[in-house]
């Protein structure tokens, strides 16, 4: 089986982030990596909300969240979305990086990590890997 890839401006994000600002800035960086499909939720609660409201459960391709917000956190969503879906791309958005909360995230089952501050360029690299998984999964599937 040939793995076709998965261009960045087919990808259809989920970003969630309390910070508008954060969110501004990360929504303006995938802009110009040439991502349209772009939903966002302010904190956890919102994104399941979300989630459970569509009909189509392949909606999202990838979800991009921070670790620390009001209502519902990162880790949590992750963890509520790994009991229904335990393939779809998650990266955390992160200041914390120390070993008890990459722990912590692994055994809840994080694809990857995005440290705070970043570039648009170490975004577009995690980004680049999730669509050759994502693109791998589809053939093997196919």
């Amino acid at each position: 089986m040939e793995t076709t890839e998965l261009t960045l401006d087919k990808l259809r994000v989920l970003l969630v982030e309390d910070s508008v600002d954060a969110m501004n800035l990360i929504r303006s960086m995938l802009a110009d990596l040439g991502i349209t499909q772009i939903f966002t939720a302010k904190d956890g609660r919102s994104a399941l909300d979300f989630l459970g409201a569509v009909d189509d459960d392949d909606i999202i391709d990838v979800v991009l969240c921070d670790w620390n917000m009001p209502r519902m956190n990162g880790i949590d969503l992750l963890r509520q979305i790994r009991t229904v879906d335990p393939a779809t791309p998650f990266l955390m958005i992160t200041g914390a990086a120390d070993g008890d909360s990459v722990a912590q995230a692994k055994s809840a089952g994080v694809t990857g990590y995005i440290r705070k501050p970043f570039s648009a360029e170490e975004l577009q690299k995690k980004l680049r890997v999730i669509a050759r998984i994502i693109a791998h999964r589809r053939s093997a599937a196919a």
